[in-house]
């Protein structure tokens, strides 16, 4: 079935002088801003785009539009999250907002922001309409700004806010699917470091143990310091669990080398809780968290009981 493309710049025949100007001044707000108005006729999701969305895609307006083809262009992430955001909107004939990343067939990155909401007829859900507007530069202007406020000064990995974003997302988030286990680390006798060679030689330990955890973990999702000795890293989803436990007891090992500092070497040592995603259930961070700092607990009091991490 043939496509619809609308005109942005056509207006009706008898459209009165006011109605025109709305239109002329639809036009002047689209050079500005690049947005553009679509619709998708959800009987047999036929898309009619306005040529503003042609643009942002990176699509030619002479050939007709297919959602299959333009969901593909979606990064996996975003795709997923709009196919939840979508899908709701249409059982509740409701609206939805979202930001989301495309890849255009030249290969750049477009992030895109969309308002849609669900027309219905007769209580049934007829058409997905709304606008999508190119926000590329707005987004990297924010990332820059979050990345420097998420970033631990010290040590240059993630800080307590970048972990706290990672809790506190929603259950739909997709990148919770990404996430396997959540390994938590706290330096044992810190305070003993500070209080025998100085905070600038505590400093130095946090800053060596952090840049270890980064090498360690180089496809971790997240290394961050979450508070004043301790430190998370999230993992992406993995095999075997006591697999897992014994690639991190050796790892661990590797990462309480004596620290040079001023002709002295500072000893350091760590215990460790771990605690994996269900691979059946949806994730929930904070019980992840909970379940990794009661390991993170038991670890500790065997370690100071002289018993070795297990």
């Amino acid at each position: 079935m043939k496509n619809i493309l609308l005109k942005e710049t056509a207006a009706p025949a008898a459209a009165s002088n006011e109605q025109t100007g709305a239109l002329d001044l639809y036009d002047q707000a689209a050079s500005i801003v690049p947005m553009g108005a679509f619709s998708c006729n959800l009987a047999d999701e036929r898309l009619s785009w306005t040529s503003g969305v042609f643009d942002i895609f990176g699509l030619s307006s002479a050939q007709a539009p297919e959602r299959q083809a333009t969901v593909e262009m979606y990064t996996e992430a975003s795709r997923e999250l709009l196919g939840r955001r979508r899908s709701q909107a249409i059982a509740t004939c409701s609206s939805f907002s979202l930001d989301a990343s495309i890849i255009r067939p030249d290969g750049t990155e477009r992030w895109i922001r969309i308002n849609a909401a669900v027309r219905s007829v007769n209580g049934r859900a007829d058409t997905l309409y709304g606008m999508k507007q190119d926000i590329t530069e707005d987004h990297a202007r924010w990332e820059i700004l979050r990345a420097q406020a998420e970033c631990d000064p010290l040590t240059g990995i993630a800080n307590r806010a970048r972990f706290q974003r990672f809790l506190e997302r929603p259950n739909d988030e997709p990148a919770l699917d990404r996430i396997g286990a959540l390994i938590l680390f706290d330096l044992d006798g810190f305070k003993q470091i500070n209080d025998h060679w100085g905070h600038a030689a505590g400093d130095a330990c946090l800053v060596a143990f952090g840049e270890r955890l980064r090498r360690a973990f180089p496809h971790a999702r997240l290394v961050s310091r979450i508070g004043g000795d301790e430190f998370a890293v999230l993992l992406p989803p993995l095999g075997s669990h006591s697999k897992t436990k014994r690639e991190v007891r050796w790892l661990t090992r590797s990462l309480l080398g004596p620290v040079p500092w001023n002709g002295d070497h500072l000893p350091i040592s760590a215990s460790v809780g771990i605690a994996f995603a269900s691979g059946t259930a949806e994730l929930d961070p904070q019980q992840l968290f909970v379940t990794a700092d009661r390991e993170l607990y038991q670890a500790k009091r065997a370690a100071s009981a002289g018993l070795a991490y297990a």
